[in-house]
């Protein structure tokens, strides 16, 4: 499905209500940014993986990465002293050709350092190097891990991913992530299978660390839940399976006005694969740039001018308002 496929489909399904208008019910529109505190970057769309609920749409098959002057142009704006996190997703990170050198310039800068990772290419000779150059830049792993189920993470992800996970958790674990006293952040992801909104945050962690623990002897710093959001994969697979519009009044019914105020693009900044910038990651699937009064590459990047942003709103931005809100760090109230 096309960007303005998909678009016109959320617009359509949004219509009897749009976000714009539930926000002005609750006096919070327009949207402003208030600060950029986290730089994400997406710095690639080839992925070991091909999961239906990736919204990105990442797989084996695609080419596109950040180049390197585009990746220095990012390392120039981090430098801004507001900026305190530097985010790196994908696809899969480690499959860029100069994630290394990246990590290593990033790392010193002494700001908090992130990759998110699938932890299944870490068992791939050609990427395991990466559980040391993770260990020794003292970056933090955030891996994906959907589902405390065999099957139904290997539903979503592929088969024999959720062993591969595991496996490369324990591998993590060897090199003192997710231990006392080592410094080196392990965190968890969690996302539902299927059209569903995630449960509790705190009782979930709580079950992933009592099952990891006892079942495989896996430790980890913190569990995030995350809610699908219907763009990418996830929308043509709730399309697929006729799972669409209930899902959308599901995301509407659940709208919190008390997550509004804390979403994650008021003080997150995200850079595309080809440099372009963007409220989120999802309306950076959606083509969906910053406002006018913002600069829209990060070889432009003017912190005062994307600090007080307004955030382009559409109907996929339910699902960061839904129930106890969802961003990219987890729950927004637990």
């Amino acid at each position: 499905m096309s960007h303005t496929e998909q678009q016109e489909l959320l617009e359509h399904l949004n219509s009897s209500q749009s976000f714009a208008e539930r926000l002005k019910a609750c006096s919070s529109y327009p949207l402003h940014a208030q600060a950029v505190e986290t730089l994400q970057m997406n710095i690639t769309r080839r992925c070991n993986l091909c999961c239906r609920h990736c919204h990105v749409a990442a797989s084996p098959d695609r080419s596109e990465e950040m180049s390197r002057e585009d990746m220095e142009a990012c390392i120039r704006a981090a430098a801004h002293p507001e900026i305190k996190t530097l985010d790196i997703t994908g696809g899969a990170p480690e499959m860029h050709s100069r994630l290394a050198w990246f990590i290593n310039e990033a790392a010193g800068m002494q700001k908090r350092l992130l990759v998110r990772s699938n932890a299944a290419i870490l068992l791939e000779k050609q990427y395991a190097h990466f559980l040391d150059i993770y260990a020794d830049a003292g970056v933090e792993v955030v891996v994906s891990l959907p589902n405390l189920h065999r099957d139904r993470t290997d539903r979503m992800r592929g088969p024999e991913v959720f062993g591969k996970i595991v496996k490369a958790l324990g591998k993590l674990n060897a090199r003192g992530y997710g231990m006392p006293g080592t410094g080196l952040v392990l965190d968890l992801v969690h996302n539902p299978v299927g059209a569903f909104l995630p449960g509790s945050q705190t009782a979930l962690e709580e079950d992933y660390r009592t099952r990891l623990g006892a079942d495989y002897g896996i430790a980890f710093n913190r569990l995030y839940c995350l809610t699908n959001c219907p763009v990418g994969r996830y929308l043509d697979f709730l399309k697929r399976s006729g799972n669409l519009g209930q899902y959308i009044g599901m995301l509407k019914e659940a709208f919190n006005s008390d997550a509004v105020g804390s979403v994650m693009c008021r003080t997150t900044l995200s850079v595309g694969f080809d440099g372009r910038l963007f409220d989120c990651d999802f309306n950076q699937i959606l083509d969906l740039t910053l406002s006018s009064e913002a600069p829209v590459h990060i070889r432009d990047f003017d912190y005062d001018k994307i600090a007080r942003r307004e955030i382009v709103v559409r109907g996929h931005c339910y699902s960061c308002t839904a129930g106890a809100g969802s961003s990219c760090q987890g729950s927004l109230e637990t």
